[in-house]
């Protein structure tokens, strides 16, 4: 495994993780049920340390290989919870039921199936959120509206997943209305798999840096913020 380039030295920008907590209290219609993501893509270990002193125990990385390179020689906080929400590839199944407390891109019942699979065998429990492409955009992974209540129900069944909630990516917009929307229907989803499929499925995964308020606003309880979190994030 060749090593990944990771910027060094990250911490968190305190102002901004005051502005945050304020919107939270300020907006969400359950605060406490409330979880910041730190997502330190591209950061060293660092990041992770900056985002524990800062009560921030839940960790959000996109690609394994990068997570195994922090991880290997570090050592979390025992109360940190590493979320994978990349894009999960078929062949590093095992490798992420060892790596992440929780999987929130499961975007496939061939993916749904292998995590249980693999999970079976390490003895554990995996919690997944199933990713909705609400936009349906061929751009985006994840589950199209018409498919997600069928997943949810083979979910349900596997004996070593929980599905904790559902996760979707807002649209690249700045039109709060469109994103709005989008936001209410993915909740919408969410709440009715909750009613009728699986009681367990209560967590909503939406809103980063640029929409995070609008999400806060329609019931999300994961944001997941990395570029208005973390001095010297790269935005391209």
């Amino acid at each position: 495994m060749s090593p990944v380039f990771l910027l060094k030295n990250t911490k968190i920008n305190f102002k901004n993780l005051q502005t945050i907590r304020k919107n939270i209290i300020k907006y969400s219609p359950n605060p406490k049920k409330v979880n910041i993501i730190a997502v330190t893509k591209t950061f060293s270990f660092s990041a992770i340390r900056s985002s524990e002193k800062n009560k921030i125990f839940n960790i959000g990385e996109n690609k394994i290989q990068e997570t195994q390179q922090k991880i290997q020689k570090e050592k979390t906080n025992q109360n940190t919870q590493i979320h994978l929400i990349g894009h999960l590839q078929s062949n590093k199944v095992g490798l992420a039921v060892l790596l992440y407390d929780t999987i929130q891109s499961v975007d496939s019942i061939k993916i749904l199936k292998k995590i249980n699979k693999s999970a079976k065998t390490k003895g554990k429990t995996q919690k997944i959120f199933l990713q909705l492409n609400v936009s349906e955009k061929e751009t985006q992974k994840g589950f199209k509206k018409t498919e997600i209540k069928e997943a949810a129900k083979i979910a349900k069944k596997l004996t070593n997943i929980k599905n904790e909630g559902i996760m979707s990516i807002g649209p690249q917009t700045k039109n709060k209305t469109i994103i709005k929307k989008q936001f209410q229907e993915v909740k919408k989803i969410q709440r009715n798999i909750q009613k009728t499929i699986d009681k367990q499925c209560v967590s909503l995964s939406l809103g980063m840096s640029e929409d995070y308020v609008v999400a806060l606003q329609e019931g999300s309880t994961h944001l997941r913020l990395g570029t208005i979190l973390f001095e010297g994030r790269n935005k391209n």
